[in-house]
């Protein structure tokens, strides 16, 4: 009996943890928090009933609230299935539970006047001759239950049969004690089964949610890129000196980040993902360049002193215009590799660049990269003011800047791969 008591004791403290879950867990919807608790609180009552009603303080005077109790309990404990599915998210559920319910409800109550089920005498509870039909009604609610969770599996694209046959030994091994040893433990079982369920659904729930997520993040990752693109292109647009600027030094700047990569050099800042970043983001350098007259961007010759200075305000104004399009729509690492990229590409190893004058290592990995790769691409392109030069005498041009204008570390990588960044017939 003391046995028996501490059963019935946690399975109610089990049920009664799972429905304060439920109360408090706020990702599931109002109609799955009702299912949840009329699941968890009818294993409560039938547990609690079939204690009262075995727990060996039986009395005659009882037998009347017993068999109302015991009606109770046979209605409710077959439509525990249906709870189950009605929980896991199948639509129709709460006719099938109302109708199933009422059948059980009135069978039981007619069964009760005869005592065909069951019955209460002087001795306490008896089971009666048809005590299968029960039986029944219940066996049909477990295969209910396990179809459901196959159907379940199936919805959410992530059928765990694993699930499914560890709710049904756990059912099995607890009908099994009850009919053959006499051990009343049907409700625990259920009771475990139950919060198997509900840790069974989550976990589906939440696969979802995760792909959900991720197709999100996809389709966002996704605009930004086509928003870079945009505003890239539109910028090279207006600036007809340029075309093909922005596809060509993407490629150099991969090329030459995965090249240093390789070589050791700058090897635990170039992570795969710091370049992918560096590669989508490097088209965004001259962004700034939307805030520079046409009458100077467009201009077909060498600026004046004053044109000139005019034209580097774009590098400051660029790293401007990208957190105030970009900003609240992705994070921070992104933002500011952007605004590295177009703030300090024309910065100088040695100081001497714009528009902060920084100095070495002070200058951003991504701005070192990218002043390479915009300088080489001009230097092997024409230009209104200039013809293209071969690309031996731009590898010199650029090796005579090293120390001064470039990275010595990055130059290196860049002549010692020198075929890399040949271009492309």
């Amino acid at each position: 009996m003391d046995f028996y008591s501490c059963l019935v004791g946690l399975t109610e403290l089990m049920m009664l943890a799972m429905s304060l879950h439920v109360l408090t867990y706020s990702g599931f919807k109002k109609e799955q928090k009702i299912w949840y608790l009329l699941t968890f609180i009818c294993v409560m009552l039938c547990a609690g009933a079939e204690f009262a009603v075995h727990c060996g303080y039986y009395n005659e005077s009882f037998a009347i609230p017993l068999t109302i109790l015991t009606v109770l309990q046979f209605s409710a404990a077959p439509i525990l299935g249906v709870l189950f599915i009605g929980a896991l998210g199948l639509r129709n559920q709460t006719k099938i539970a109302v109708i199933y319910f009422s059948i059980n409800l009135v069978v039981e109550t007619v069964a009760a006047f005869f005592g065909w089920i069951f019955y209460f005498d002087e001795s306490g509870y008896h089971r009666g001759n048809y005590f299968l039909i029960y039986g029944a009604f219940y066996l049909l609610s477990l295969l209910y239950l396990i179809v459901g969770l196959v159907l379940v599996g199936k919805k959410f694209r992530h059928r765990d049969m694993w699930t499914i046959g560890m709710t049904l030994i756990i059912l099995i091994a607890g009908i099994l004690p009850m009919t053959i040893l006499k051990l009343n433990i049907t409700y625990t079982a259920i009771a475990m089964s139950a919060s198997l369920c509900y840790i069974y659904y989550n976990d589906l729930i939440q696969q979802d949610i995760k792909t959900e997520l991720v197709t999100k993040q996809k389709k966002m990752s996704d605009m930004q890129d086509h928003m870079i693109s945009g505003l890239a292109s539109l910028v090279e647009n207006r600036d007809l000196d340029t075309g093909g600027h922005i596809t060509r030094t993407a490629y150099y700047v991969k090329t030459l980040s995965e090249l240093a990569r390789a070589d050791g050099v700058y090897a635990d800042q170039l992570t795969d993902h710091f370049i992918t970043l560096l590669c989508t983001l490097a088209p965004m350098h001259d962004i700034g360049k939307i805030v520079i007259p046409d009458v100077i961007l467009q201009k077909p010759g060498r600026f004046t002193p004053e044109e000139y200075e005019q034209m580097k305000v774009h590098a400051s104004a660029g790293g401007s215009v990208i957190r105030q399009v970009l900003n609240g729509i992705t994070d921070e690492e992104y933002l500011s590799i952007a605004s590295d990229i177009a703030t300090y590409h024309h910065e100088w190893w040695n100081g001497c660049g714009y528009p902060k004058g920084l100095k070495g290592e002070r200058i951003p990995l991504a701005a070192r990269i990218m002043a390479i790769a915009d300088v080489y691409d001009a230097l092997i392109s024409e230009r209104c003011y200039k013809d293209a030069i071969p690309p031996e005498e731009a590898f010199d041009a650029i090796k005579l800047e090293s120390g001064t204008h470039f990275d010595p570390a990055l130059v290196k990588v860049f002549l010692d791969h020198k075929d890399a960044f040949l271009p492309k017939q």
